[in-house]
């Protein structure tokens, strides 16, 4: 009983996200043979985002969408925030496997790191389809298994490389944290509902076009960007040479940890 109330105390209203992400619930609770399903509800929503942004679901879209009533969907899906706990779970989808040994990349490299890489990108890409859930998967929730499978599945990559537990936990917010920046900036630019993939090449742009007739006003800008415009290798790379910065600090602090062991 103590074990209950501890558990009502922690989740407090949103009790009917942790039943419907973790509780397998999905036949209604009375009326008749169900004629909706959980993941059709879920998946039409999702295609409402993807296509107008989160203020583009609500339960009388999605109802309409289906072509139910609105009160049919409540008799699965309590109300708009437990809707919009499906849906991130959904989009996040299963987490990205292990690379195989052929398809590593850089050789020397120890396999937390190619590891890790390989999920920022694979977390990038689903920022990149779903541009939505960076508004939607912020603030106080319930994460759903497949979101927290990707928690999983970097704290295994980290998991032999000597960091304790709190240290893995801060590393994979780090990685998580600069993925979304990169991500947020995209959306920001108004490329989310694109789904460009360059925000970087856009910022670059609008720079110069702001510039024109004011670099003498920000000259360490007007040359960091003319850089750029000659160096093509340097471009659309913001994201890359955090991350790999990113990795770079873990290397070192992770090194530095075994010399003082």
């Amino acid at each position: 009983m103590a074990g209950d109330d501890e558990k009502r105390s922690v989740f407090g209203d949103q009790a009917g996200s942790v039943e419907l992400l973790w509780g397998g619930r999905e036949r209604p609770s009375r009326g008749p043979k169900p004629a909706l399903s959980l993941e059709r509800i879920t998946l039409t929503a999702i295609d409402l985002a993807d296509t107008g942004g989160l203020g583009a679901v609500s339960m009388q879209r999605v109802a309409a969408e289906l072509d139910f009533t609105k009160m049919s969907l409540y008799r699965y899906v309590p109300g708009k925030s437990e809707l919009i706990a499906l849906m991130i779970d959904r989009a996040m989808g299963e987490p990205p496997g292990a690379p195989s040994p052929d398809t590593a990349g850089r050789s020397g490299e120890e396999p937390w790191r190619v590891e890790l890489r390989a999920w920022a990108h694979a977390l990038a890409e689903v920022y990149h389809q779903h541009p939505w859930l960076l508004g939607a998967a912020v603030g106080p929730r319930v994460m759903g298994p497949q979101e927290l499978g990707w928690t999983e599945r970097a704290l295994a990559a980290l998991a032999d490389t000597g960091l304790t537990g709190a240290e893995q936990l801060d590393a994979v917010v780090v990685v998580s944290g600069h993925i979304r920046a990169i991500a947020q900036v995209a959306t920001s630019m108004g490329l989310g509902s694109a789904r460009a993939k360059d925000p970087e090449q856009v910022m670059s742009a609008a720079l110069n076009e702001l510039l024109a007739g004011r670099a003498d006003r920000f000259p360490a800008v007007a040359a960091a960007v003319a850089a750029t415009e000659t160096d093509r290798a340097s471009r659309d790379r913001a994201g890359e040479f955090g991350l790999e910065r990113i990795l770079d600090g873990l290397a070192a602090y992770m090194s530095r940890a075994r010399g003082s062991a």
